[in-house]
C-alpha cells in the first residue's frame, strides 16, 4: 500500500529535468548511475524514473517499519514495568512541602523558556494577538498535566477537586478545539474522521490489549472520543447550513437536550450504553457505573467550549476594540474585569471548590465553567499576557494524551483499585523520581511522534480507496488475531480442566 501510494505522488514529475549530478545519487546507498562504462547516457528517463519511485517506496516503507518496531518495543517496556516483577513499587507518599516545592520548581525552569507568539503568524491583521491561541492552550494543558501527574504519584488527595477541574478544562478543550476546526474549515471527510480517532485510541488500543486492561482504566480516552463523535456528528449533520446563526443554536440546544436525556431521566443512560458495556465496562460491580461517573461529571462542560468557540471572534472583536481605546478607560475596563474574575474565583473555591469530596462531585458539572472562565479572562486580560507563553508547558502540552496513558504503565501501577509507584531505584524515592521521570517524558515524546508517523502511514489524505482499504484490512486482522487469541485460552482452560479431572495415581 505504502509502495503504490509513492509511486502515485511520483507520477507527475518530470524525470527529464533532473540533473546529471542528481542522477548520480538516485540508486539506494548513493550508488552511481554512471558506475559501468557507458555511464548515465545509455539509461533511458523511464528506468531512472523506476528507480527513483522504487528507492522513495522502499524508503518509506522501511520508516513505517522502524516505527511500528520501536512502537512495539515500547509495548514490551510497558509490560515489563507493569505485569511483570522486574521493578518494585512502594506506596504513595504525600507530603505537602516537597509537592509545592517540586512544583514552583518546575515552574521557575519553565519561567525561563518563555517565549513571544509572532504577529505575523497569527491571522489577525495589525498587531493583535488571538487570544486563546494554539500555544496558550498548549501551554495550558501542560502545565495542568504536570499537576495531574504529581497528584497521582504522589496521591495528593488534598487537590481532588482542583485535579477535576483540570479534566473538565481538557473536555472543554474538546468541545472548543473541535468546533472550531468543523466550523471553520468544514472538513468532515473520513479521512480526518478516521486521523482523530487514531490520534485518541491507537495508543489506549495497544495498551489494553498487550496489558489486557480495561478501557476504562484511561477513562479519559473513552470520554474524549464520546464527545468529539458529539460535536463531529451535530455539526456534520446538515453542515451547509452551519453559517446560520439559528442553526448553530439549535444544534447547540440538542447537545443539551441529548445529554439531559441520557443522564438526569431515570433509566435512558442504561438504555443508551447497556450495547458497549463490552467496551466500557469494568471488573466493579455494577460494571457500567465508571463510565456514569467520569463521563457524568463533565457531560456538560464540553458544549460550553463549543458555545465559547462559536463566540470566539466575537470576544477577538471585543478585545481589540478594547486595546484601541484610550489608555485610561483601557485600564479602567480591565481592572473592572479582573476584579470581577477574583470575586467570582474567590466565591468559587470558597463556597464549592472547599466542599468535601463527595458533595463537590454533586455540584461538579454545573459549576465547573466557572474556573474555566475566570482563568481564560485572567490568561488574557492584556496584550502582553496573550502574547507570551512558557516554551516548556507548551511542549509538554502537546504530548498530553500520551503522558496521560503512559504514566500507569511505566510510572505508575493500577492493580487492584490501588495505586503503587514504580521502584526502579529501590530505597531512593527521589532518585527514582528523577529517572522514572526522565523516561516517561522521554518515551511519550517519542510515541507521539511514532503515532504521528504511522497515522501519515495508514490513513493517507487524499487517497480514500486507499484509506478504506486499509481500514478494512485492518479490522480483518482484528478480529482473526481476536479469534485466535479466543481459542487458544479456551484451550488452555479446557486442557486444564481435563488434567484437574484425572484420577491421582499413588
Amino acid at each position: 500500500m505504502i509502495c503504490e501510494d509513492s509511486e502515485n505522488n511520483l507520477a507527475n514529475v518530470d524525470v527529464g529535468s533532473i540533473s546529471e549530478d542528481a542522477e548520480v545519487h538516485l540508486l539506494a546507498g548513493g550508488r552511481s548511475l554512471a558506475s559501468s562504462s557507458k555511464g548515465c547516457q545509455q539509461i533511458s528517463p523511464n528506468i531512472v524514473s523506476c528507480c527513483w519511485r522504487r528507492r522513495i517506496s522502499l524508503e518509506n516503507q522501511l520508516t513505517t517499519l522502524r516505527a511500528m518496531s520501536e512502537f512495539g518495543s515500547f509495548l514490551i517496556y510497558f509490560y515489563i514495568c507493569y505485569c511483570t516483577d522486574l521493578f518494585g513499587e512502594f506506596k504513595q507518599v504525600y507530603n505537602r512541602d516537597i509537592f509545592l516545592f517540586l512544583y514552583i520548581l518546575i515552574i521557575i525552569l519553565a519561567s525561563t523558556t518563555s517565549s513571544k507568539v509572532e504577529l505575523e503568524d497569527t491571522p489577525v491583521a495589525g498587531k493583535f494577538i488571538l487570544y486563546l491561541n494554539r500555544n496558550q492552550t498548549e501551554e495550558w494543558k501542560g502545565w495542568m498535566q504536570v499537576l495531574f501527574v504529581m497528584y497521582h504519584y504522589f496521591g495528593a488527595l488534598e487537590i481532588y477537586n482542583i485535579i477535576r477541574v483540570f479534566i473538565a478544562a481538557y473536555v472543554w478543550m474538546t468541545g472548543f478545539g473541535n468546533f472550531s476546526y468543523y466550523y471553520v474549515r468544514k472538513d468532515f471527510s473520513i479521512v480526518r474522521f478516521s486521523q482523530m480517532m487514531w490520534r485518541i485510541n491507537l495508543l489506549v488500543a495497544f495498551c489494553c490489549i498487550v496489558l489486557d486492561k480495561p478501557y476504562m482504566d484511561y477513562y479519559i480516552c473513552p470520554m474524549h472520543t464520546f464527545f468529539t463523535l458529539m460535536v463531529y456528528g451535530f455539526l456534520g449533520f446538515m453542515n451547509k447550513y452551519n453559517e446560520l446563526g439559528s442553526v448553530i443554536a439549535a444544534k447547540i440546544f440538542a447537545c443539551f437536550l441529548v445529554i439531559v436525556l441520557i443522564y438526569e431521566v431515570p433509566g435512558v443512560f442504561d438504555v443508551v450504553w447497556s450495547p458497549f458495556e463490552f467496551l466500557l465496562g469494568t471488573g466493579y460491580n455494577p460494571p457500567m457505573y465508571e463510565w456514569r461517573f467520569r463521563s457524568g461529571l463533565d457531560r456538560y462542560i464540553w458544549i460550553v467550549g463549543m458555545i465559547y468557540a462559536y463566540y470566539h471572534p466575537t470576544v477577538e472583536r471585543w478585545l481589540q476594540k478594547l486595546e484601541e481605546t484610550g489608555t485610561k478607560l483601557r485600564k479602567s475596563i480591565k481592572a473592572a474585569i479582573v476584579i470581577v474574575c477574583l470575586v467570582v474565583a474567590y466565591l468559587w473555591y470558597e463556597y464549592v471548590c472547599k466542599l468535601d469530596i463527595d458533595t463537590y462531585k454533586r455540584y461538579h458539572p454545573y459549576t465547573s465553567w466557572i474556573p474555566i472562565t475566570t482563568y481564560i479572562c485572567l490568561r488574557n486580560i492584556t496584550q502582553k499576557f496573550r502574547n507570551c507563553t512558557l516554551t516548556l508547558f507548551v511542549w509538554l502540552g502537546k504530548i498530553t494524551l500520551e503522558t496521560y496513558i503512559i504514566q500507569f504503565n511505566i510510572l505508575l501501577r493500577f492493580q487492584g483499585g490501588s495505586m503503587k509507584v514504580l521502584s526502579v531505584i529501590p530505597n531512593y524515592p527521589m532518585v527514582n523520581l528523577i529517572l522514572t521521570t526522565a523516561i516517561y517524558v522521554t518515551v511519550s515524546h517519542r510515541i507521539f511522534l511514532l503515532t504521528n508517523k504511522l497515522k501519515l502511514a495508514f490513513l493517507p489524505t487524499g487517497d480514500n480507496v486507499r484509506l478504506v482499504r486499509n481500514i478494512m484490512s485492518a479490522a480483518v486482522i482484528s478480529l482473526s488475531l481476536y479469534a485466535l487469541s479466543w481459542l487458544l485460552l479456551h484451550l488452555s482452560k479446557m486442557l486444564a480442566a481435563s488434567q484437574s479431572s484425572l484420577p491421582v495415581q499413588v
